[in-house]
């Protein structure tokens, strides 16, 4: 979200809701609102001030639900006019396994997760809120994949040298480069339909050995070990098993048809590359 903030602050006044002040964010000029999603009475000053929103915060660690975006859609009702426009920055995670196949939005969320099941809890409340506030505020959500740019690269993993399955065993993934979700939020901000959900992907059709090969050859690191899926299982973390257990590929038609969003970024290359020229410019 913060790879947004340049192209915001040049189009609209931006306020930030942050636990505690940003000298980053108070040299682009926005204005900081100090707040906690986690405790509702702080979020007081929220109400009835925006035009529009962009939420971006995560769901709590725990639980069966999102209380962040439940205490987030109460302090917007309590305002005498409501944001006209609310995007959500959502999870592809919320529809599962998809055994491999192109998925388009029209395909019913199948959390395996309890975090992606959180997430599907703020999709509904999401949804909810925009069919009860009508034409009053349009409610867009987008659902972005591994998220990937120059300053969050998974180069740990390759480091430490956990295999990945066998290539007729492996799980599809997907991305976004966070320069292209940030530019996809100011074009749901612009376009986006009521109540329309949305895949933002790039067009790389990749599957995870392929995606680490390619992130090691980029950065000259040894590739990773391959092994049969069940032995993968067993030795790498549980929370990174639960992102390689799924597989799907992303359709992300309409978001090009709708949010009419040209990628910077459309295949992990092209992202990766440019990874490495921001890399080379800040060592220099």
């Amino acid at each position: 979200m913060r790879r947004a903030l340049p192209q915001l602050v040049q189009r609209w006044h931006v306020l930030a809701l942050v636990r505690q002040h940003d000298p980053l964010l108070a040299a682009l000029g926005i204005t900081q609102i100090e707040g906690d999603l986690d405790q509702p009475d702080t979020l007081t000053r929220l109400a009835g001030i925006s035009d529009a929103v962009i939420h971006s915060a995560p769901p709590p660690p725990h639980g069966s639900g999102d209380t962040r975006t439940q205490h987030l859609l109460a302090i917007l009702q309590r305002g005498k006019s409501l944001p006209r426009q609310l995007v959500y920055i959502s999870t592809s995670g919320v529809y599962g396994d998809c055994g491999g196949a192109r998925v388009s939005e029209t395909r019913m969320p199948a959390a395996q997760s309890a975090r992606a099941a959180r997430r599907v809890d703020a999709e509904k409340r999401l949804r909810r809120f925009g069919r009860e506030q009508g034409c009053l505020c349009r409610v867009s959500i987008l659902r972005a994949p591994g998220i990937y740019a120059a300053d969050r690269l998974p180069l740990e993993r390759l480091h430490k040298r956990l295999p990945l399955m066998l290539h007729e065993e492996d799980s599809y993934t997907n991305h976004i480069h966070a320069d292209d979700l940030g530019r996809a939020c100011i074009a749901a901000l612009v376009r986006g339909r009521p109540n329309r959900a949305y895949n933002i992907n790039d067009d790389s059709a990749l599957a995870m050995g392929e995606w680490f090969d390619t992130l090691a050859d980029t950065f000259s690191l040894p590739r990773s070990p391959r092994l049969p899926r069940e032995e993968v299982r067993r030795v790498v973390p549980s929370m990174q098993w639960s992102f390689m257990n799924e597989s799907r590929r992303l359709d992300n038609t309409r978001m090009k048809r709708e949010l009419r969003l040209r990628l910077h970024y459309p295949t992990v290359a092209a992202g990766l590359s440019n990874a490495v020229s921001e890399e080379t410019s800040c060592s220099g």
